[in-house]
């Protein structure tokens, strides 16, 4: 068995290394390991889908098995090649390396034909012509078996004729389907009589109107997982009553028998994962696509600045679970945080504006400042020192509470890389409000240079009134005001009125002129920050908060 393992024995295992390690000891699969992602084409990949992917592709990986990427493309009114364009897309930024190996559910729709046929003429499969609501009519409770169909025992042949001419096109829309012929009294709803092929008059993006009936989930699942010749087939927990259908098509097909798995779906707090809602965020215009930085989705993390090391961190550190749960979103902005810190360039930015006016500086100077401390590589930039400068508004304050340690009249504070400065006169325009600052510095306080032992309890950040780029900054927040907005039936009523300010004009250090789309910053004091990809152009640049550099949320602060 040790052959065929690539795994780091010093991670922990979860359950479903422990039946793959049984499987091979047990030699089911001859020793091979063969995982896929499944995704239908109806919707762009969110954090859920993430979890699915860095598990599959790192049980193949630790495995040194294969790994699929297959769409289940099954439903053509849903589908577009749009989302399978950015289902693509996600899975290599994420690094799950399918190498050549995308398949699709409609290269199969001709053999699951013939599968179909021939559980026809084993008696276990016929055309039933009950609508949707008579079948969920007849389906029973609980308590009480279903009721059978009384199409349930026409001849092989008729049913062999009828599902012919529904696939050449002779009947309409849901006025027939077919049906697994299996128990109607079965104590698992999943197996009184499931809907194996419905009629769908709608052009497929791949192909076209070849087809007109089209396979249903259970039906397709299974057998594509047998055609590609996968081992272990892992679902989320909601199809673990689905697993007995799985087993039962291709047992009675006896065909290859993958193992079906579940594991525990994510669910994470402070958003919704349902691809129904996300959709109506999309449609509704309450966020700016499938790629606005506030949706859970992989090309709105993508936007937002998340890194595929901080989501496959994050899908390490919550790991893989047999229950369902609501994980909470600060693990998620910890891995982000986590390894931006180690990677991120430092720089200054100012986003509310004041003017101070250092009155004994006479000449410019490059001073040094780090890029980033915890990287010994990352070496240091030069800026421009000069006689005016912008701080942050709110680090000047008149008449400061207790515990305020920034710059007050009289006050000093020390300038990051430069200075230790002193506010001598505060200028207000006739409207009493606070235009300028008039500063000194103390020349022999000088970061770095140690010629002062002087202390003082603030240091803010800063940047060139001269030497200096616009910007618009976008502050991004979580989308609601509560933790498990999925819950709530009126859960739109939750969308937080605050997940997105924009700020204009902000001023940025000189350094980020030439900054490039996707580009990540750790703006000193403020937060992680990137080049945002839709918006940002050489004459426009605008960058997006990834995450700020704590849970302020955890402080009651949303901001």
């Amino acid at each position: 068995m040790e052959e065929n393992r690539n795994i780091d024995d010093r991670k922990p295992k979860n359950f479903i290394y422990e039946l793959i390690d049984k499987d091979n000891e047990s030699n089911r699969f001859q020793k091979k390991v063969h995982t896929r992602f499944p995704p239908e084409p109806n919707g762009y990949l969110h954090i859920g889908h993430a979890k699915a992917i860095c598990l599959n592709y790192g049980i193949a990986k630790d495995y040194n098995g294969k790994f699929n990427l297959r769409f289940d493309d099954t439903n053509p009114e849903k589908e577009d090649q749009e989302y399978v364009d950015s289902i693509i897309e996600d899975v290599k930024w994420l690094g799950a390396d399918f190498e050549n190996r995308i398949f699709y559910a409609s290269d199969y729709f001709e053999k699951m034909y013939e599968y179909a046929v021939q559980l026809i003429k084993k008696g276990k499969a016929y055309v039933c012509d009950l609508s949707a609501d008579e079948i969920r009519d007849t389906r029973g409770t609980l308590t009480e078996p279903g009721k059978e169909s009384p199409f349930r025992n026409r001849t092989i042949e008729e049913n062999l004729d009828l599902f012919e001419r529904m696939r050449k096109g002779e009947f309409p829309n849901g006025s027939k389907t077919l049906r697994a012929k299996i128990d109607m009294a079965s104590p698992n709803f999943n197996l009184r009589d499931p809907i194996m092929y419905r009629i769908i008059h709608a052009e497929h993006h791949r192909q076209g109107n070849k087809w007109c009936i089209y396979p249903t989930y259970d039906w397709a699942h299974g057998l594509e997982d047998s055609i590609e010749g996968i081992t272990h087939s892992i679902c989320t927990l909601e199809f673990e009553n689905h697993r007995p259908l799985y087993d039962w098509f291709l047992d009675e097909l006896a065909i290859y028998h993958p193992q079906q798995i579940e594991f525990a779906r994510l669910n994470l707090s402070y958003t919704v994962m349902s691809k129904r809602k996300l959709l109506q965020l999309v449609k509704e215009k309450y966020v700016d696509g499938w790629d606005d930085p506030r949706m859970p989705t992989i090309s709105g993390f993508r936007r937002r600045g998340y890194t595929p090391e901080s989501i496959r961190n994050f899908a390490d550190i919550i790991g893989v679970a047999k229950r369902d749960a609501l994980t909470d979103i600060s693990l998620l902005e910890f891995a982000i945080r986590d390894d931006l810190n180690k990677h991120a360039k430092r720089v200054m930015c100012v986003l509310d504006p004041l003017k101070i006016v250092l009155t004994n500086v006479n000449e410019e100077e490059e001073l040094e400042a780090i890029n980033n401390p915890e990287d010994p590589n990352a070496g240091t930039r030069k800026i421009k020192f000069t006689k005016e400068i912008f701080i942050e508004r709110n680090d000047f304050m008149e008449n400061p509470p207790k515990g305020f340690h920034r710059l007050v009249p009289g006050g000093e504070v020390r300038l990051r890389y430069a200075y230790i400065i002193k506010c001598d006169e505060v200028i207000k325009n006739e409207n009493g409000e606070i235009v300028e600052l008039h500063c000194s510095i103390d020349p022999d306080t000088k970061s770095g240079v140690g010629k002062s032992n002087k202390k003082v309890k603030g240091t803010i950040h800063w940047v060139s009134a001269k030497y200096n780029i616009d910007a618009e900054v976008h502050l991004y927040d979580r989308l609601f005001t509560i933790e498990n907005p999925g819950a709530e039936e009126n859960w739109l009523n939750f969308i937080n009125p605050n997940s997105f300010q924009v700020v204009k004009n902000a001023k940025l250090e000189l350094s980020l002129k030439d900054a490039n789309v996707g580009e990540n910053y750790q703006f000193e004091r403020l937060g992680y920050f990137c080049v945002d990809s839709k918006y940002s152009n050489k004459e426009n640049l605008v960058f997006n908060r990834t995450v700020t550099l704590k849970d302020s949320w955890k402080q009651g602060k949303q901001s």
